[in-house]
């Protein structure tokens, strides 16, 4: 990836026209399964995993589970149709999926999403 071209730092579009989604998994099976859909459908430029440890309720009862984050980096166009996919593929109930866009970068950067990018 290079992004060190003579318009890496000419960009016509506002930071705010890019973003992340955040989602949670239980397993690295399923974060990758919904890494590479994204990916492939062209709805992210780039999926990261972490591992994570979350604290919630549910049903009533504190847990503590052990997941993994994806931090999706997406344009905000894509925000609805990326969510509707991750929905449709996620195992949980009510899974965690929002989204943020960003306030500030590298314009090189958003230049690159924007090829990788439906």
């Amino acid at each position: 990836m290079n992004l060190k071209g003579p318009n890496a730092s000419l960009h016509e579009a506002a930071p705010s026209d890019y973003g992340v989604l955040l989602t949670t998994v239980p397993s690295r099976d399923e974060a990758a399964s919904i890494a590479n859909l994204l990916i492939d459908e062209r709805l992210a430029a780039c999926v990261q995993l972490l591992p994570i440890e979350s604290f919630y309720r549910w049903d009533g009862k504190t847990r503590n589970e052990a997941e993994l984050l994806l931090l999706i980096k997406t344009r905000t166009a894509l925000f609805e149709s990326a969510i509707a996919r991750i929905k449709a593929v996620h195992s949980y109930a009510v899974p965690q999926i929002v989204a943020l866009p960003f306030s500030a970068g590298f314009a090189g950067y958003f230049h690159w999403m924007d090829e990788v990018t439906a």
